[in-house]
């Protein structure tokens, strides 16, 4: 069984070779990293890099170092994630990443989360897409990408079969045609392969959820979709609760501030207690959502077994909808871990309280206390797997 390299050791030596200054949050990662026994490495490893932990001391990663840590990459073929969240990075390091998985067959997935790498530094990786043949889960969400980054990954994609998670959250968009949906739309036609997609504020509206629908009922891969923080009415929800009525492949739903109100979580409740039974997790958090349309998600769960996890926090619950969510929790149809809300009795009348639940509770951060593996606040690793490193 071959030897592994000594990462840090590596690193040194190319700072030296570079002229450049070791970065020491960098340095102490890869000497962790070298901790790990054979066999670990025989699987395949992830560093994770994040700019925003709280576990260690951080100087966070620049376009200069990262140049280093590339080069110490090239050798690293069991190197199989990169995690570089909320560091400093520019266009100029997006430009040197994308360069290195252009011809890089061993990292899987990437994390760039929170780097303002902009439209430019977006563009990289578009172009990247179109020749990469291996990685499977790309995170670009908060990097200010724009209109042109949007529409060149949409067509990277039509063509690219290796990726199955991809988060595009919070472009820059100064329009409001909602073009970039539409050719997000195009490509779902013809991809087949992507599982897992996140368009979190996308300033997308009811006309923009329309042709996402249209698009879906060609597509029989994606089994989680991100709408979360739209401007997505009851009007819109109509199409996804029409689709719901016919898709069966969808296991989550992201639907989270959003404007749906009654009108769609009735449209909703509708295809999940007559038609679909895949859907596995649903969303609907701050929705302005009142008693009619809370408790009518409720009913569908006594006739839908399917539908495991429900989140429901910020909307106005009467006591309607505390009985409701109360009943199905004390008869075993709906488990704390799988909802944000747990009933109490004051004087006879039953309230909920919050619960730190939730498809993706620490996506932006990460507890001090534990490591991320936490089901409850993290639904949506148990039900798709692929999302690990989104």
């Amino acid at each position: 069984m071959s030897v592994c390299p000594d990462l840090h050791q590596h690193y040194v030596q190319v700072c030296q070779n570079l002229g450049q200054p070791e970065n020491p949050f960098i340095a102490h990662v890869l000497q962790e990293a070298d901790k790990n026994d054979e066999i670990i490495w025989t699987k395949g490893f992830t560093l994770k890099i994040a700019g925003n932990s709280h576990l260690v001391p951080v100087q966070r990663v620049t376009d200069d170092s990262l140049q280093v840590l590339v080069s110490v990459l090239r050798t690293a073929a069991f190197v199989t994630g990169l995690d570089l969240r909320y560091n400093v990075l520019t266009d100029a390091g997006a430009k040197t990443m994308a360069t290195f998985l252009q011809g890089n067959k061993t990292l899987l997935h990437m994390r760039m989360t929170g780097n303002k790498i902009g439209d430019k530094g977006g563009m990289f990786f578009a172009s990247m897409l179109q020749i990469n043949s291996t990685l499977e889960k790309l995170d670009l969400g908060d990097c200010d990408i724009g209109v042109q980054c949007l529409i060149a990954t949409a067509a990277a994609l039509n063509q690219n079969k290796s990726v199955k998670a991809i988060n595009l959250n919070r472009p820059l968009l100064f329009s409001q045609e909602e073009e970039t949906t539409l050719h997000l739309a195009l490509m779902l036609k013809n991809n087949s392969s992507l599982v897992e997609l996140h368009l979190c504020k996308h300033e997308m509206k009811n006309f923009g959820v329309e042709r996402l629908c249209e698009a879906l009922y060609e597509n029989s891969s994606v089994r989680y979709l991100n709408l979360a923080c739209n401007k997505i009415t009851s009007d819109g929800v109509k199409f996804l609760g029409k689709l719901l009525k016919w898709n069966q492949t969808l296991q989550i739903l992201d639907l989270n501030a959003n404007q749906i109100e009654d009108d769609g979580a009735v449209y909703l409740s509708e295809a999940l207690a007559l038609y679909n039974r895949t859907l596995q997790a649903l969303s609907v958090v701050s929705n302005n959502i009142s008693g009619k349309g809370l408790v009518a998600l409720s009913e569908a769960m006594k006739t839908n077994t399917e539908l495991s996890c429900i989140y429901i926090w910020g909307n106005k619950f009467d006591e309607a909808t505390c009985m409701a969510l109360s009943e199905l929790i004390q008869m075993g149809r709906l488990k704390l871990n799988c909802t944000d809300v747990e009933p109490y009795e004051v004087d006879g009348h039953i309230y909920l309280a919050e619960l730190s639940h939730g498809l993706q509770k620490h996506y932006y951060w990460t507890p001090s206390y534990w490591a991320v593996t936490k089901k409850d606040a993290n639904a949506s690793l148990a039900i798709a797997a692929v999302s690990e490193y989104l």
